[in-house]
């Protein structure tokens, strides 16, 4: 019998278990339970795409730990390299609130985390020469010194190994200062091949903040970054290589929650690029899954399979018969 092919792509992260207000939370609203976490978003996102993915990382011995495995593996998504705490430290906790308009307030309960005491040990078997990219992001490391040593020591052997590194900057205010992440950031953007940031985050991964957005897109291209990916929500995202750059529009779809819609787009992104797709193609089925995840409520519970991807472009008012 064959073995099973193992991932393509691996990534690294805390999950949590998300408690999501269906109104004011000081009002005692219901409240929905389900799952968070940027990296597993991309994970369950590149999964529905087709491609094989395993989400690294700890999740405490709980029931919300219990829950992220559960829901990883319902969308197929390999956990074999994800540990499970045994020192007591429980699954961090996402609450969502969502306020006037499409105002959302998100809260963190993560200190101390079993997410946040991952280790390299932890994810460093989870990378072999099958592996194609690695994806991380710039919140993970924000969550503790531990936590940072991983994200840096995989970045290390996925280069070591050949294997693309995709960077998501993700700066998270309430998590860390801007002096804080740009620290840890600047030096592990230099391990990315791939790097993904909105326009106001490229002071942080800057050698000088002070540059202007397509200085500052040179300077990293000329550190050998191979695709600087600007993310500029509902106006669209450009890449830029040493061949010039790429834009494309968003998809406009009728906007329900825009959390989430990043992790949608690399995931869609990684996708094409797994596919062999040129930059235009990819930005198109990035932009084509982001609109997917901000069409529905939820991080990741509408993004699409690839059967799926074709549905934006039927004609307004297309009922499936």
């Amino acid at each position: 019998m064959t073995a099973p092919a193992g991932p393509e792509v691996v990534t690294v992260g805390e999950a949590m278990a998300a408690l999501r207000a269906t109104g004011s939370i000081k009002l005692a609203a219901p409240m929905e339970l389900s799952v968070a976490g940027a990296e597993a978003n991309v994970a369950i996102g590149l999964s529905r795409l087709g491609h094989r993915v395993a989400w690294a990382g700890c999740a405490g011995d709980d029931e919300f730990g219990t829950l992220i495995l559960r829901t990883l593996r319902a969308e197929q998504v390999d956990v074999s390299h994800v540990r499970t705490d045994t020192d007591g430290r429980p699954t961090g906790l996402l609450v969502r609130e969502d306020g006037i308009g499409d105002l959302a307030t998100v809260r963190y309960y993560r200190t101390g985390s079993a997410g946040s005491a991952i280790r390299p040990e932890d994810i460093l078997p989870a990378l072999d020469r099958g592996v194609r990219v690695l994806h991380l992001t710039g919140i993970t490391p924000a969550l503790g010194p531990s936590a940072a040593q991983a994200v840096q020591s995989a970045a290390t052997r996925a280069r070591e190994l050949g294997v693309t590194v995709c960077l998501d900057v993700n700066y998270r205010a309430r998590l860390w200062s801007a002096q804080q992440a740009r620290d840890t950031l600047l030096p592990l953007s230099r391990t990315a091949d791939i790097l993904v940031a909105s326009a106001d985050e490229l002071h942080l991964i800057s050698d000088d903040p002070s540059l202007d957005e397509d200085d500052a897109v040179a300077a990293l291209l000329a550190h050998g970054i191979r695709e600087v990916v600007i993310t500029r929500g509902g106006d669209g995202a450009s890449v830029a290589t040493t061949g010039g750059t790429v834009t494309a529009p968003a998809r406009r779809v009728p906007v329900k929650d825009v959390i989430g819609a990043g992790d949608a787009f690399v995931a869609g992104y990684l996708s094409a690029l797994l596919d062999g797709l040129g930059v235009e193609d990819r930005l198109h089925r990035a932009a084509t899954t982001g609109a997917f995840a901000v069409a529905t409520r939820g991080d990741w519970e509408g993004l699409p399979t690839r059967a799926d991807l074709a549905l934006l472009d039927s004609p307004a008012g297309t009922t499936l018969r």
